[in-house]
């Protein structure tokens, strides 16, 4: 009696101490404010449309994956927090005929300019060889040609770049960009090389061709330069300037921006304040029906509903967690099936109670009895969330799924061991009135 009341002591002053934390740490300055998303916090939304006609259908999702990966990169570097990018297909399946997009929210940023800035114009590097039928055509013929009557694709992309660097002529001292593919890049162009010797191989950079060496023979180890565009005063800042932007992630396809939206900073704060209030008006019509209803126990549910409450805050701080509307709903759910707990458990309780069972007794039966119903209904909703996280398109979803299984995760927990202790921590060996009608419940005497 006396270790489960001490164990009783040590988790409320636990407790406090997370709550502590999670009160004292909500801060402007503070690194562990809660992470709220577009919707909360206001901020830009960017759509984007990527060309992908020049890609096969098996590698427009490796592709797209890419240029997520790229773009998130170069959003990250500028400091902005919790940007999320995400790439969706529509009007089909990730194929041809479809239209794929790629979404960038920027929470907190609520310039589009500069929304669109932090994005950038990321060079887009291509390698295309001179079709032989072009070889020979005078000028005069080349001013109706288009590029793609002149080029032929051969798929090595920027998306194949592992990095680049500045380098300088060892003749004439002009700076040249030296560029280096990764594993699966540098095979491809060993295999370019080899298989064009003799041909013009045409670096393009945006949709325009920058260089245009021949092919002398096979170039193995992946390396290839950039050359001949970098003159004049502004030649070694021109350089500089296209290898941190290659290194900053030179786009796989083409984009083009389609859409924009701004959340405002004030409709993002009465977005936290309704779902701020909308939780504590759950919280406290639940607490009421709980100790109007089931007394005593309904106190220590209560107690552990808020503890359960403070765990989840520090765990959204911790980890972090990006806060949407649609996961504060799914939070407010979790409260409501953390109550589903302690219900079952009081209900099992009191048929054990009325079955003439002692207090002592009656409680820890209630508990055992009931936890194998805990189990398998929180199991159910836990795997639920996880297909719902591990499927969902958009981060809206995600973010639903990911606090609404560490809820169900963490009410299991509480249901379980706090409220456990807490009750057997204040129960009484004594079975008079007063006992009975503190541990019965509803119009029960």
């Amino acid at each position: 009696m006396l270790k489960t009341r001490f164990i009783a002591v040590i988790i409320l002053i636990a407790s406090f101490g997370v709550g502590y934390f999670v009160y004292t740490s909500q801060s402007s300055e503070s690194s562990r404010n809660f992470k709220l998303g577009l919707d909360l916090n206001g901020g830009t939304e960017l759509v984007y449309k990527a060309d992908v006609s020049a890609l096969g259908s098996g590698d427009i999702t490796s592709a797209m994956s890419a240029l997520r990966d790229v773009i998130e990169c170069r959003v990250n570097l500028f400091g902005v927090s919790e940007p999320i990018v995400q790439t969706e297909s529509v009007g089909g399946i990730a194929g041809q005929g479809a239209e794929n997009r790629l979404i960038v929210e920027l929470p907190g940023v609520t310039d589009i300019e500069k929304a669109v800035a932090l994005i950038g114009q990321t060079p887009l590097l291509e390698f295309k060889l001179l079709k032989k039928s072009a070889e020979n055509l005078t000028q005069d013929q080349l001013k109706d040609k288009t590029v793609a009557d002149l080029f032929e694709d051969t798929g090595l992309t920027g998306r194949y770049l592992k990095s680049s660097q500045l380098e300088f002529n060892q003749t004439t001292f002009e700076p040249i960009v030296g560029i280096q593919f990764n594993s699966d890049g540098e095979k491809l162009f060993a295999s370019i090389t080899k298989n064009n010797v003799g041909r013009y191989l045409a670096i393009f950079l945006d949709g325009q061709s920058i260089s245009m060496p021949v092919i002398r023979e096979e170039i193995l180890g992946g390396k290839a330069t950039i050359s001949g565009g970098f003159t004049g005063s502004t030649g070694r800042e021109e350089a500089r300037v296209l290898v941190n932007n290659l290194n900053l992630g030179a786009l796989p396809v083409p984009i083009s921006l389609i859409s924009t939206q701004t959340v405002g900073s004030t409709l993002g704060s009465d977005a936290v304040k309704a779902s701020v209030d909308a939780g504590m008006w759950a919280f406290l019509v639940i607490a009421i029906f709980l100790i109007l209803w089931y007394r005593l126990p309904g106190l220590v549910a209560t107690v552990s509903l808020g503890i359960y409450v403070v765990i989840n805050l520090a765990l959204f701080k911790l980890i972090p967690v990006t806060l949407t509307a649609a996961g504060i709903a799914a939070f407010v759910l979790s409260l409501g099936m953390a109550v589903d707990a302690n219900i079952l458990i009081f209900e099992r309780m009191k048929e054990e109670f009325r079955r003439g069972r002692k207090l002592d007794d009656a409680i820890r039966e209630g508990f055992s009895r009931a936890w194998l119903s805990i189990r398998d209904s929180n199991i159910s909703s836990m795997i639920t969330a996880v297909v719902l996280y591990y499927f969902a398109s958009t981060s809206v979803v995600k973010g639903f799924a990911l606090v609404f299984f560490i809820g169900v995760l963490t009410s299991m927990l509480t249901a379980i061991t706090v409220s456990r202790t807490l009750l057997i921590a204040i129960r009484t060996v004594r079975t008079g009135r007063v006992a009975h009608f503190l541990f019965s419940n509803g119009f029960t005497k």
